[in-house]
């Protein structure tokens, strides 16, 4: 039986590889534009997949799955809500992204204040994926690969071996993907990975629910909905992992830094060959982020009514489901499929990684006078050196306590929103200086630091909902004390074609009435009744943020009107 599971995940990985190199062989890699953006030449598809299966990786489809199953579908917040961002991306960011023509996110920020800021962002990136991503991708995703292969059975090995020889695996077809052909090829594999992913992703709760009724089609409805109604509930309340007080607030400033200002994420866009092509592909994995609940959030509740308490430990619900339901034959595609998305995950990290690097740090620090094909090969180096220390750690994480990754995810709290708060303040001001967001990084680091020594007990996405208007407010306080010699203009860089998508907004609309749908099929109305969801205190909690983000924004209107020249003022008035 293990060897129908290893020819079918041979036959379709060698597949993907083949059509990766069949759809870019033709293109120019010895430029920074071709290797880092694939020659700002992708579609809107190619977008969608590429963002999603970058966006995907085992730890979120275990993850996830395991928090439903212990939890409720109080969960799907992470996947749900997501569209609300990628709405503003399609609609506030990318827009200026590509008018300006960059290439990175510390790109702009050069463009916007300094030369140190651009420096400084590259480095907490880097330093992001070097020390918690890359090898807790490749740590995860053998976890899930062995689990599906039983490679320890098999083979006697220790757990630590196995993980690092399926790290070496992936560290090296990824660098392969990645130092042969760039941004493009790794694009188009997630194009192909991305349909599979589709297909075998809704496999498994439809087979689960095919289990959970024993066969029988119509007693599916109707143990879902009454076998355990509180599980469906997805409006949490102050004591779940995601509060409805915080949807709109710290879970969508988190969301905006991840699907707005992320280099791994946003890179795919930076590469659209005009704006239309590069909203689409938002828009799209925006839709595809509601429906993602199918499989990252619903077999954890259906391994619930199906295990119950057989199961102790949550992340094993979907392995053990996967197991359980699906046939052999298919396991290899899915194990394939998954193997895409560990792959993806690696490669377009990777990707970014090297780019920051080559260029915000190697090139005008070390090398200025630099030529295209030099930056390409630096990047190709670093790339395998990066991917050699992640192959080398990540079987240590092996060792380290319960709940570290956790933990890892909140200690990019240390610097994800002053990143975007630097980023929405350089857009929609003039006269903030250089000075503003490295003093807003100390006060964030300081606040943030307090928040975990003092109210460790309280969840992250609380502390997020207030530091971010904290953070707006701080640089703006500066821009009023020290402001700007001279205003700061957008550059326009006339890189790509900048009409819109003709019906982005009507997308957008449909993909808000999904969500709105969604959120209301999964709500105390018709599942459950929600003790202690809307307390006085989450109320209290929720205006008193609103209020916050309000005054931030009068005191930032007042200050931006005090620069403005006596005959615009007068004009305005008129």
């Amino acid at each position: 039986m293990i060897w129908v599971i290893f020819a079918t995940f041979l036959i379709y990985t060698v597949f993907v590889m083949w059509f990766s190199w069949y759809k870019t062989k033709g293109t120019d890699l010895d430029s920074s534009d071709g290797y880092f953006l694939g020659g700002r030449s992708l579609t809107g598809i190619v977008i969608a997949s590429s963002i999603i299966l970058t966006n995907l990786s085992t730890e979120q489809i275990v993850g996830l799955n395991g928090q439903a199953f212990s939890e409720s579908m109080v969960v799907m917040a992470w996947e749900v809500s997501a569209p609300l961002a990628l709405i503003f991306m399609a609609f506030v960011f990318l827009p200026r992204y590509l008018k300006t023509g960059i290439t990175t996110i510390p790109d702009f920020l050069e463009q916007r204040y300094d030369k140190r800021t651009r420096q400084i962002i590259s480095v907490l990136f880097i330093l992001g994926y070097a020390v918690a991503y890359l090898p807790t991708v490749l740590y995860s995703g053998a976890l899930v690969l062995d689990s599906i292969f039983s490679l320890t059975t098999i083979t006697n090995m220790s757990p630590f071996m196995i993980v690092l020889l399926i790290s070496v695996a992936i560290g090296v077809i990824g660098c392969g993907y990645v130092i042969l052909g760039g941004l493009k090829a790794t694009a188009m594999s997630d194009t192909i990975n991305g349909v599979g992913l589709v297909i075998g992703g809704l496999l498994i709760p439809l087979l689960a629910l095919v289990a959970l009724g024993g066969g029988n089609l119509a007693d599916v409805a109707n143990k879902l909905l009454t076998a355990n109604p509180a599980k469906l509930n997805a409006i949490g309340n102050h004591s779940s992992s995601v509060p409805w007080s915080v949807l709109l607030t710290g879970m969508l400033f988190n969301n905006l830094f991840y699907w707005t200002t992320n280099q791994t994420i946003i890179q795919r866009s930076l590469g659209a060959k005009n704006l239309a092509e590069g909203q689409k592909g938002v828009l799209y994995a925006g839709l595809f982020k509601v429906f993602g609940v199918t499989f990252l959030a619903l077999p954890g509740i259906i391994a619930y009514l199906l295990y119950g308490n057989e199961i102790t430990n949550p992340d094993m619900a979907y392995p053990l489901l996967v197991v359980d339901v699906l046939p052999v034959a298919l396991s290899g595609f899915l194990a394939a499929v998954l193997f895409g998305a560990i792959m993806s995950s690696f490669n377009n990290a990777l990707n970014a990684s090297i780019t920051l690097f080559t260029l915000d740090i190697y090139k005008p620090i070390f090398k200025p006078q630099a030529k295209e094909k030099e930056l390409v090969n630096a990047g190709k180096i670093f790339s395998a050196i990066l991917a050699a220390i992640s192959v080398i750690v990540a079987p240590f994480i092996i060792f380290a306590p319960s709940g570290l990754y956790a933990y890892l995810q909140e200690m990019f709290g240390f610097y994800n929103l002053p990143i975007l708060a630097m980023v929405i303040v350089g857009f929609f001001s003039k006269r903030v200086p250089a000075s503003a967001p490295k003093i807003a990084i100390i006060v964030h680091v300081v606040l943030y630091g307090i928040s975990k020594l003092v109210l460790g007990h309280i969840n992250f996405l609380y502390v997020l909902s207030v530091l971010l208007p904290i953070n707006i407010l701080v640089m703006v306080i500066v821009g009023r004390l020290k402001p700007r010699e001279t205003p700061f203009e957008l550059h326009d860089a006339n890189v790509v074609d900048m009409k819109p998508w003709k019906y982005a907004k009507t997308f957008s609309a449909f993909i808000l009435a999904v969500m709105i749908g969604v959120y209301a099929f999964f709500s105390p109305i018709g599942v459950a009744e929600v003790n202690g969801s809307y307390s006085i205190w989450s109320v209290v909690f929720f205006l008193a943020v609103i209020l916050l983000i309000g005054g931030v924004i009068w005191f930032w209107r007042k200050t931006e009107k005090r620069f403005e020249p006596t005959e615009t003022k007068q004009k305005n008035a008129s």
